[in-house]
């Protein structure tokens, strides 16, 4: 687990082991175990770390979020794929020091380009909010 990858790489591996963990019971541990075993797949030390936090601090991170979403809308109505980016971003922005929220918003807004259906702006919107307050 040692191979280190661009921070972009690394964000993008945490994205999707958030992600993952939002359609399987089982512990990220046993996921990444698994992912090693069956795809010989190694993850970036950062994309493992932020994966552990969002997934300790996902009730904080969605009232975060929720705090900041149009009246009447709820973390529920949002996409799985947009919610983990949307978590990954907010843990880093609140979080991580060393990363600039504007670097948080445009990874995630990126990352949401290639793995949403043109939710990117509304990622921004969201995380352009949050940064604000």
């Amino acid at each position: 687990m040692d191979n280190k990858l661009s921070r972009y790489k690394a964000r993008e591996q945490g994205f999707l082991l958030v992600f993952e963990t939002m359609f399987n019971d089982s512990p990220l541990e046993e996921l990444l175990e698994s992912a090693v075993e069956s795809r010989e797949v190694s993850f970036d030390p950062y994309a493992v770390k932020i994966a552990e936090n969002v997934l300790k601090e996902t009730e904080y991170l969605d009232s975060v979020i929720e705090a900041h979403l149009k009246k009447g809308w709820t973390v529920n109505r949002i996409s799985k794929v947009s919610l983990a980016i949307l978590r990954l971003a907010v843990y880093e922005m609140r979080f991580e020091d060393k990363v600039p929220d504007s670097v948080a918003i445009n990874e995630a807004v990126e990352l949401a380009k290639k793995y949403t259906v043109d939710e990117s702006k509304f990622i921004n919107g969201v995380l352009g909010a949050i940064s604000r307050k």
